[in-house]
């Protein structure tokens, strides 16, 4: 076994000698999503460091820390790769409900694609509390989870050809979009994520440059921290 795939099975708690497959990957989003925080604590620190396999590695499986979307989805992916599934990362543009429009920072919320039985499933553990905690099928079929229900529908737009709709558990009964993603421009080299983090870190409407904020989902629902509040 590999350093990763060691040390993500003790950070998430999945026993060493358990077979990943598709057909338990809910379980591993799920112990993903309850082990390590969404959170932005190194930007507003001044401490990121590169995108690398080891980089990210280090950070959330050995110090502990969590991370943003292209980090956590990014330690994910190289999971997966580690247990024979064969994922791919791709980018998305969030939608800002606040402001009624698609995030000004662009193509940089970061997931993966998995390919199964010839059908491919989103898979993202980088979405704060908004996570289906399970893989979720590009056909528009419905998926629930202890977080709510999510879809994804075929819709070409400038942002890519499907879009992430989602129904989350006491926030409201309307669908609401989640983010636009394109499946077709595949991330083919994990340095690419510099650019991502660099935007993040650099843009003036960037959601994570300006404030800390933790969250994690709970058995119970989820948790918010940021610098005047508490959310539960």
């Amino acid at each position: 076994m590999s350093n990763i795939n060691l040390l993500f099975r003790k950070r998430i708690g999945i026993p060493q000698n358990e077979v990943i497959t598709f057909q338990n990957l809910d379980k591993v989003l799920e112990k993903t999503a309850k082990s390590i925080p969404f959170e932005n604590l190194c930007i507003i620190e001044n401490r990121t460091k590169e995108i690398t396999r080891e980089n990210l590695a280090s950070k959330i499986l050995k110090q502990h820390e969590g991370g943003l979307c292209y980090e956590l989805n990014s330690i994910l992916y190289f999971f997966l790769i580690e247990n024979n599934l064969s994922p791919t990362l791709i980018r998305g543009v969030t939608y800002n409900h606040m402001q009624q429009q698609w995030s000004a920072t662009g193509n940089t919320h970061v997931l993966n694609l998995i390919t199964h039985n010839g059908q491919e499933y989103l898979v993202d553990t980088g979405f704060g509390g908004n996570l289906p905690l399970k893989p979720v099928t590009l056909s528009g079929e419905t998926v629930a989870s202890s977080n709510g229900e999510f879809r994804v529908d075929r819709e070409d737009s400038e942002h890519g050809d499907y879009i992430l709709y989602m129904k989350l558990n006491h926030k409201g009964e309307d669908w609401k979009i989640g983010y636009a993603l394109n499946s077709k421009e595949k991330i083919q080299n994990i340095n690419e994520l510099n650019e991502v983090q660099k935007i993040i870190i650099d843009h003036p409407e960037s959601a994570f440059n300006k404030k800390p904020l933790i969250t994690k989902i709970t058995d119970k629902g989820n948790i918010t921290l940021t610098d005047t509040s508490f959310t539960q």
